[in-house]
């Protein structure tokens, strides 16, 4: 699927077996980077998400999300849908909530932020903007 404007581009691959939920992906890249920004999101399964994790981030295990930006207006994020499946289920989440909140997550990620305060606030009034209940 690719998504396109006079000003970005959003594609998004995945590489599960799965069928995704329809999300409103472009709306909130464009509110959190900007209308600019060429993002690409790929969605993996666990064992991709622990090889790039331990690759890029020497950590053995799975990550929900990973954030690589690639130049000033470009990047792309790796979301693991098993992570989110699980981290759903655990949390009695909806899935489609569960993927947005990671997808914002790495977005700021992308910006620049790290985990901390004002990070978590600036996403709390993203995930209001879109009605992401978390």
């Amino acid at each position: 699927m690719r998504a396109k404007n006079a000003f970005s581009t959003i594609s998004i691959t995945n590489k599960t077996n799965g069928r995704l939920p329809r999300l409103p992906f472009s709306d909130i890249k464009n509110t959190v980077l900007g209308k600019q920004y060429n993002l690409s999101i790929v969605f993996i399964k666990n064992a991709l998400s622990k090889n790039l994790n331990k690759r890029y981030r020497k950590k053995n295990n799975p990550a929900n999300v990973l954030s690589f930006p690639l130049e000033t207006h470009m990047g792309e994020l790796f979301i693991d849908i098993e992570e989110a499946r699980w981290e759903a289920h655990t949390n009695k989440r909806m899935l489609k909530n569960q993927i947005l909140y990671l997808f914002i997550h790495g977005l700021f990620h992308l910006k620049g932020y790290r985990h901390n305060s004002t990070m978590e606030d600036k996403e709390a009034r993203v995930r209001k903007k879109f009605s992401v209940v978390i």
